[in-house]
């Protein structure tokens, strides 16, 4: 990912909100690519001429095939204080995913717990709890048919490693795309179709109302029409 590709969606003294493309990792890994956090950082060197090194802190992750909403932090303070609202689930975040249009619900809720693998890199879900698991919930909404597929928005209560992804898979409705968690076949792009549309919240500092949506990828089938 380059300067040029980057999708600025907020920005003041404290915080800058970008929409990750599918594909960009949000911080590095072993892989050596460059992680979106590398981009933003540069971002803020080339336009504001900064010497040195520059503080940038990272809100909250979304995984590397997922796309949409990644909040960083430009101050410790900024960064401190919505941490805290992570923690305290005071930042509403809503998801875009489609999964087949057999899915008979309108709408629902999906909790339990879930166990993360990290040498798998995968979470397992559990009606009950066990060791080392955490407890997960989200509600969803159907809100559009496209033809063999449906979109479901998804509002993520808590953030469990790929919580939304294993909930799906395990009643199961993988998300298009997703073979970790059961699609038959991959997206062009390596891609799943998950997005990060929007988050809610109250700005730590200004204590200004945030509300921000990002658009999905302009490919496949998140550019359908709805059939109804």
């Amino acid at each position: 990912m380059v300067l040029q590709d980057l999708d600025i969606l907020f920005e003041d003294n404290h915080l800058i909100i970008a929409n990750k493309p599918c594909g960009v990792l949000v911080q590095g890994d072993k892989t050596g690519d460059i992680p979106l956090l590398e981009v933003i950082r540069n971002y803020i060197k080339n336009k504001y001429d900064k010497k040195g090194n520059v503080f940038l802190g990272l809100v909250n992750r979304i995984d590397r095939p997922t796309s949409g909403i990644v909040i960083f932090a430009k101050t410790s303070k900024a960064l401190s204080r919505m941490n805290e609202k992570l923690k305290n689930r005071e930042i509403k975040k809503i998801y875009w995913l489609i999964i087949s249009n057999t899915f008979e619900f309108k709408d629902g809720k999906l909790e339990g717990w879930f166990t993360k693998n990290s040498k798998k890199n995968k979470s397992f879900f559990s009606n009950h709890e066990k060791n080392n698991s955490k407890f997960g919930s989200l509600t969803f909404k159907k809100i559009q048919i496209l033809d063999k597929y449906c979109k479901i928005a998804v509002d993520l209560i808590t953030g469990r490693h790929h919580q939304i992804r294993c909930n799906f898979s395990e009643i199961g409705y993988p998300i298009l795309g997703d073979l970790k968690y059961g699609s038959k076949r991959s997206n062009k792009d390596g891609g799943i179709y998950l997005h990060s549309r929007e988050i809610d919240f109250i700005h730590p500092v200004t204590k200004e109302k945030i509300n921000i949506k990002a658009e999905p990828p302009a490919t496949g089938l998140w550019t359908i029409s709805p059939s109804c």
